[in-house]
């Protein structure tokens, strides 16, 4: 069985294919991805995978905007860090997922699923799969944080996602700039951030920048189909959003409540 794996954290990434190897020697993984960019280019130039493993959110946006681009139609497995209630409705035969982190009687049990397709018919709608799992995970705003707790001095200091203008990537953390500009330094990747915040609600323009959708103020076309995006507060450069993922950031900000 030929797989892949989409994930931006490399040990995290290893790691599964280390438990790959342990629980199905047989399995052979071809390449390891790790943004939605090198996906579109690894699915354009190569033959379908048996299996994918898939992480939601990767370092340049959500693993969904792929299926809009190119054609996915392997079965895929995630690998997430949300709840398990949030994805109950994803237990059938055409897919499976993976809390982080993986354990390896968890892994044999969604590849025991996926070995289904290979006594059958049946084919994947992963875009129908797609949709469902948009619609559940925007539902279950209750696994997004709500406040952060930021250690200062002696202190932790409560700051609501209500207030934040946009986080941006800084000397191994980041820090949180609020919507009346002060700034909080976290201990945290914004890999890791991102993944506690709610999407409709927050995006991640590049790897520097998570921005919320009530302090853009302004957007503009720049050379090469790039976009700048203007806050209502200052930031130490300009904000850019790639060519790539232009339509993609536009359409996230409409559809954003």
């Amino acid at each position: 069985m030929k797989v892949i794996i989409v994930e931006d954290e490399y040990f995290t990434a290893r790691s599964l294919q280390s438990l790959l190897t342990e629980t199905a020697p047989e399995i052979e993984v071809l390449t390891i991805l790790q943004s939605v960019e090198e996906c579109v280019d690894w699915f354009d130039n190569n033959p379908q995978p048996d299996l994918a493993f898939m992480d939601i959110h990767l370092a340049d946006g959500q693993v969904f905007s792929l299926f809009d681009r190119v054609e996915v139609s392997c079965p895929i497995i995630f690998t997430t860090a949300y709840e398990e209630y949030a994805l109950k409705a994803f237990e059938v035969n055409s897919i499976d997922y993976l809390l982080k982190p993986v354990k390896k009687k968890d892994l044999q049990r969604a590849l025991d699923k996926i070995k289904l397709f290979a006594t059958d018919d049946r084919k994947v709608d992963n875009q129908a799969i797609m949709a469902k799992m948009m619609e559940a995970l925007g539902e279950s705003s209750s696994n997004y944080k709500s406040h952060f707790l930021i250690p200062y001095r002696d202190k932790l200091l409560p700051v609501s996602v209500d207030r934040i203008a946009y986080i941006r990537s800084e000397n191994k953390g980041a820090v949180l700039v609020t919507t009346g500009n002060k700034e909080y330094f976290m201990d945290l990747s914004l890999d890791r951030i991102v993944r506690e915040l709610n999407p409709k609600h927050f995006y991640r323009a590049n790897r520097q920048y998570i921005v919320a959708h009530d302090a853009i103020e302004s957007m503009s076309v720049w050379f090469g189909g790039k976009l700048t995006v203007s806050l209502y507060v200052d930031t130490p450069e300009q904000i850019i959003v790639s060519r790539a993922r232009n339509k993609e950031f536009k359409e996230w900000y409409q559809g954003a409540v």
